[in-house]
């Protein structure tokens, strides 16, 4: 069987049913090489995922910098910086991606980039320890974050230019669970004891190296048209220039929904302390942590994403709705159940977890498509950019969370994050239904 005839039904088996649309808002060229575009896109999407999954800095990295003997302040940085520093870029970097014609080389540097940072990052827990392969790998996932802030920008544009509106929600979600069915078998050896736990951790961080490598390879294989180049000009000019965009009411009110649903992020880590287990000063109990946790959100992702996409995919707008709700109901019961003490129970932090998990990943895969569908080819990068740094910025705030579980314990914070879904599926009521 020829390569072709592989990616030709690789392509039929995903755009089952939606012949009548298939080059629906992309580039007439575009039409011709969709077969190996999406193709392109769920196989360079997985492999990124996969490695999302094997260097989680709320886990892995965390772990790993414990092991190592770095500070709990350098432990603490990881998640600010990988997030922040993944948005707050944007507002910037979005205005030098204008002037390429075509944006799949700036995805294919950012992947390079982050596979190159985690090497590095492999190469200090092999060469140092304590405070110097702490503040060594958090500088590396500094850079790591700038890198993925390009990408960020970049993808979503390519990905508006390469596949059809119809399509892509399915794309994004197939590469999701494609790459959770993966971290699902890194969970179960983390959860096991065949292999010796610190040569594991490095073994994932060096496949991970490898896959963010072989995705910039496989990305820059993308037809990409070229497209416009207006408005790369100054950063600070290009950012003022988007600031402009929150007129769009629209826009103000989806970057609203968005940043109230930041709570399917945070809420994590204070639901898991709830059991009362040990931190990251018990390396032993925090592994077991750690492959508990990566179970449940790569099954979650896993058994959802690709559903999440394929509605998403019909309405955006009522993913953020079903999935805010979804949220709700999660972070409902745990405050309930720990309230009731029966929080601690083997299976019932693992159980609301998940339900808690497959609404992150709706409100990841609604959130990109509404973004992209929202928006035209014109602006697509710049609703993009502004979109995330404003998240970026909303994400600094998140150590307040920190300073209300310190006062008034972790039930407030869960609660409090509740009503933040409540409000997220309230607004999203009134979002437009941009797949019309």
């Amino acid at each position: 069987m020829s390569k072709q005839s592989t990616v030709e039904q690789v392509y039929e088996a995903i755009n089952s049913g939606d012949d009548g649309r298939v080059c629906k808002d992309i580039p007439e060229q575009a039409c011709d090489h969709q077969p190996k575009n999406v193709t392109t896109h769920i196989i360079s999407l997985a492999a990124t995922k996969v490695a999302d999954g094997l260097i989680d800095p709320k886990l892995i990295l965390s772990w790993l910098l414990s092991a190592l003997g770095a500070s709990t302040f350098l432990v603490g940085l990881l998640v600010p910086i990988r997030e922040a520093g993944a948005l707050l870029p944007q507002l910037f970097t979005a205005g030098a991606l204008r002037r390429l014609p075509q944006r799949k080389w700036a995805w294919a540097l950012g992947s390079l980039v982050q596979g190159l940072s985690v090497a590095g990052i492999v190469a200090s827990a092999l060469l140092l320890e304590n405070k110097a392969a702490g503040i060594t790998i958090v500088v590396l996932l500094g850079v790591l974050a700038v890198a993925r802030s390009v990408c960020s920008v970049s993808y979503k544009d390519v990905l508006g230019k390469t596949v059809s509106k119809s399509m892509r929600g399915k794309v994004t979600g197939l590469a999701a669970s494609v790459a959770s069915g993966a971290v699902i078998v890194f969970g179960l050896v983390l959860a096991s004891d065949y292999v010796e736990r610190m040569t594991l951790v490095l073994i994932a961080l060096s496949i991970a190296a490898g896959l963010w490598i072989f995705a910039s390879l496989t990305f820059t294989k993308l037809e990409e048209a070229a497209g416009a180049t207006e408005g790369g000009g100054n950063p600070l000019e290009v950012a003022k220039q988007n600031l402009s965009l929150l007129k769009d009411k629209q826009l103000l009110l989806f970057i609203s929904v968005r940043a109230l649903l930041i709570a399917t992020a945070l809420a994590p880590p204070f639901m898991v302390t709830l059991n009362g287990e040990g931190g990251v000063d018990n390396l032993d109990s925090m592994l077991g942590g750690l492959g508990a946790l990566v179970l449940a959100s790569s099954l979650a992702s896993f058994l959802s994403s690709y559903v999440w996409g394929w509605l998403a995919d019909k309405s955006s707008r009522k993913v953020l709705i079903l999935s805010s709700v979804v949220a709700m109901v999660a972070l409902t019961a745990t405050v309930l159940l720990a309230e009731y003490q029966l929080i601690k129970h083997s299976i019932v932090l693992p159980a609301v977890l998940f339900v808690l998990m497959i609404a992150y990943h709706g409100v990841r895969l609604g959130r990109s498509t509404h973004l992209v569908d929202m928006a035209n080819a014109d602006n697509r990068a710049a609703y993009t950019a502004l979109s995330n740094t404003i998240i970026g910025l909303i994400l600094l705030t998140g150590v307040g969370f920190s300073a209300i579980a310190q006062a008034f314990g972790n039930v407030a914070v869960l609660a409090v994050m509740a009503v933040m879904c409540l409000f997220a599926g309230l607004l999203a009521l009134g979002l437009k239904e941009v797949q019309e």
